[in-house]
């Protein structure tokens, strides 16, 4: 059948893979940070405090003092090409597009901050994207990172008159590539190291205690990846969350304060984040510059940090065998 002429122009079919992760600000200064944290700390999926009482203490308290601290925690790990967790999912993505070729077009976008997810999907859909698997890229479930990348999506598809068909990514806590991955990214960066460290430590970010009493399956998807993890080299895995922020009681053990306690008994210690696909600020300011600082103060030692999976060949082959599975039908 012959096109009409006046038929407006529709790219041909094609499928799409949107690789998520959480965000950072443009640049590290005070106003990029306060744009960020703003947005970030809206969400009521991450402040789960009624917006009436909890916007008064962002705005009034929070974002006039906040934003110049983290701007030098984020000025101390900027790279030349930018945020370090910006340049490492560009590079997952472009790594994950060269794998598909022309079958699927990757892309990528934050939660938080640029490129965004409304905007980045209206990109895919002129491109001809009408099947589309979202992936957020944390392996363990939480309402605060997993169910907003949901929430974005589906919200911005709301205002579409032509949706196209949606998958969205599992988490992945237990999956054996996940934990294989994992494995080899640890024993690469033990290999690395000019002492043999005799305690592990894996560092989850934390969340509210309450979280855990509302039904939140975080918790209990770390502390089984973790355990497989551990299954999986041989030998011990301390587990500990971090990033606490507020008066609420958090998940526990805290990492600072396992930190200390190691630092004091001497242990040769290696930590490393096995829920952060990518490094950034809670990676490499929070745990290899404050931890390190932490840890020696306390009477440490020897100290290492070891990297996220990354763009790394066991990271990026877990993520292609990850998402192919998912486009199943698809691809």
């Amino acid at each position: 059948m012959t096109r009409p002429d006046d038929h407006p122009a529709v790219a041909a079919p094609r499928i799409g893979v949107l690789l998520v992760n959480l965000g950072t600000p443009d640049a590290p200064d005070a106003p990029s940070v306060r744009r960020y944290l703003a947005e970030f700390l809206s969400d009521p999926r991450v402040v789960e405090i009624p917006r009436l009482v909890w916007q008064p203490i962002l705005r009034g308290l929070i974002l006039p003092t906040r934003p110049k601290k983290s701007a030098h925690a984020y000025a101390q790990v900027w790279t030349d090409e930018g945020s370090p967790l910006a340049a490492i999912t560009r590079r997952q993505a472009a790594a994950l597009q060269a794998a598909f070729g022309d079958a699927v077009i990757v892309a990528h976008a934050m939660r938080y901050g640029r490129p965004a997810i409304p905007a980045t999907l209206d990109t895919m859909l002129a491109a001809g994207c009408r099947r589309i698997l979202i992936a957020p890229l944390y392996p363990q479930y939480c309402a605060a990172t997993t169910a907003t990348v949901t929430d974005a999506a589906t919200a911005h598809l709301a205002t579409l008159r032509w949706q196209p068909a949606l998958r969205f990514l599992p988490p992945y806590p237990d999956d054996p590539l996940y934990i294989g991955a994992l494995k080899a990214s640890v024993e690469a960066g033990l290999a690395a190291l000019d002492f043999v460290p005799d305690t592990l430590v894996a560092s989850f970010h934390g969340m509210p205690e309450r979280t855990l009493h509302l039904g939140d399956p975080y918790h209990c998807q770390c502390l089984k990846t973790a355990r497989l993890l551990a299954d999986a080299l041989g030998r011990p895995v301390e587990t500990a969350f971090q990033s606490r922020f507020g008066r609420a009681k958090w998940l526990e053990p805290a990492t600072d304060t396992m930190l200390e306690q190691f630092g004091r008994e001497g242990k040769k210690l290696a930590i490393f984040a096995p829920g952060f696909a990518a490094d950034c600020l809670e990676t490499l300011e929070e745990l290899a510059i404050r931890g390190q600082e932490q840890f020696i103060a306390a009477g440490g030692t020897h100290f290492a940090y070891l990297p996220c999976l990354n763009d790394s060949e066991p990271g990026l082959a877990m993520l292609e065998a990850l998402l192919r599975r998912e486009l199943a039908g698809w691809v």
